[in-house]
């Protein structure tokens, strides 16, 4: 097996003699056979290949493996962004009456997605603070229970998980851990390592890492056995009747997951990535070792500078030593955590708003994790639609600014931050 560095570079399109060195973008919605007969074993997951787009292509099929290989798993699919690949990889395993456990201080829109638009479907969830004893955890599960949520690094509380602890507690009781690797990304965490079952991510931050392709991807680790709880999976585990009776479990074994979602829910719902952007995204996949060093090591430097700073009411940086969750840092990143920061000035909202408009390197943006250095304030941008009781619960203090740190030179970056809060 190649390390990191070289799985990023050589993992996924492997070119045959005399083919293009560099993945070509298959820009076709469309692969033509010479039979019917052919034809129809595709549809009916007797044959692999290709025959529409929605539901796999070339381009995307080598750039889902090369994250594979990054994670350590044994099938992984992309999807069209972030959220689309949380929704399915919950929606793969819950229908109406299941319920779900999660992590009270993941990402708002995956906060959202979860506890409104998938009430709606007849999914029921129940928040967790995932800092608390494995005790208080155990009240929060149900017999209809089919998964746990949670991130790595939550966004933007920068929460860093107890992965083994959350791993325990959804085996107990019979159900996979789900987890966002985002933040982290396979360079600097494996969440496999350590009893997840199943790695999401918004491939859109630091994976591209330049801002320019929206992107997801579901990675399963294949050692979850679904086949030993039939009665809590049955759509992994009984006959799918639009696919002439197949049972994904006996048919795909340790691919079943991952099959499931490509062909039952990519097929109905479409949320595909399209070839441009995986061809983008692998372009990015190729410099993410180099990029992950050099976020980490600054924003510990741009950490280490507001800390210091007289109007600087707080910083929180899982890098800092003191910081509440250094520990659980150097157990499962220690190579570096990622490149946000969240910290609050003395002055509160009003001065973190003015602080913001001041910035002349940073930019006021949504987006995160990326190669330019940006700002938000969540408790006004992502997480408006949250009430002050779910601020809180998901670590968002109103004060607190979301500083994404680039991998500009650190110089001119402290500098700007530097002016801004003068």
């Amino acid at each position: 097996m190649y390390k990191k560095e070289t799985i990023c570079i050589q993992s996924g399109w492997k070119p045959k003699n005399g083919e293009p060195r560099v993945l070509p973008i298959y820009q076709s919605t469309t692969f033509k056979y010479e039979s019917s007969e052919q034809m129809g074993r595709l549809f009916d997951l007797e044959e692999s290949g290709y025959f529409y787009s929605r539901m796999q292509n070339p381009t995307n099929d080598c750039v889902a493996q090369k994250i594979c290989e990054l994670e350590g798993g044994v099938a992984a699919m992309l999807t069209s962004s972030g959220q689309a690949a949380n929704h399915y990889a919950v929606f793969n395993i819950c229908e109406a009456g299941d319920h779900v456990v999660m992590s009270s201080t993941v990402y708002g829109g995956s906060f959202n997605l979860i506890t409104c638009t998938m009430k709606k479907m007849g999914i029921e969830c129940t928040v967790v603070d995932p800092d608390a004893p494995a005790e208080e955890l155990e009240k929060a599960f149900r017999d209809h229970t089919k998964c746990v949520f949670a991130e790595t690094i939550a966004n933007p509380a920068l929460v860093v998980l107890d992965i083994e602890k959350f791993a325990k507690l959804a085996h107990a009781h019979q159900v996979p851990l789900i987890v966002d690797n985002t933040f982290a990304t396979p360079i600097n965490c494996n969440p496999f390592k350590w009893g997840a079952d199943i790695v999401t991510h918004s491939t859109t931050k630091y994976m591209d890492g330049h801002a320019m392709a929206l992107g997801g991807c579901i990675v399963d680790s294949g050692n979850f056995d679904w086949a030993a709880y039939p009665e809590k999976f049955p759509g992994l585990c009984t006959p799918d009747e639009s696919y002439h009776g197949i049972v994904y479990t006996e048919k795909f074994g340790k691919a079943a997951y991952i099959t499931k979602a490509t062909s039952q829910l990519m097929r109905d719902l479409g949320s595909m990535q399209s070839p441009q952007n995986a061809f983008l995204l692998n372009v990015g996949l190729e410099t993410l070792p180099l990029r992950m060093e050099r976020h980490c090591y600054n924003a510990q430097k741009c950490a280490e500078f507001l800390q210091s700073h007289e109007k600087v009411a707080w910083v929180n940086y899982p890098g800092l030593p003191g910081n509440k969750y250094y520990e659980l840092a150097k157990k499962y990143m220690p190579k570096g955590t990622c490149g946000v920061i969240s910290f609050g000035l003395k002055g509160g909202r009003e001065a973190a708003a003015k602080m913001m408009d001041r910035l002349e390197l940073a930019a006021i943006v949504t987006h995160v994790a990326d190669a330019r250095t940006s700002v938000l304030h969540p408790a006004s941008h992502t997480h408006r639609q949250m009430n002050d009781e779910q601020l809180k619960e998901a670590g968002v203090a109103p004060d607190l600014i979301r500083l994404s740190v680039g991998i500009e030179h650190i110089d001119d970056i402290i500098a700007d931050l530097s002016q801004s809060l003068a």
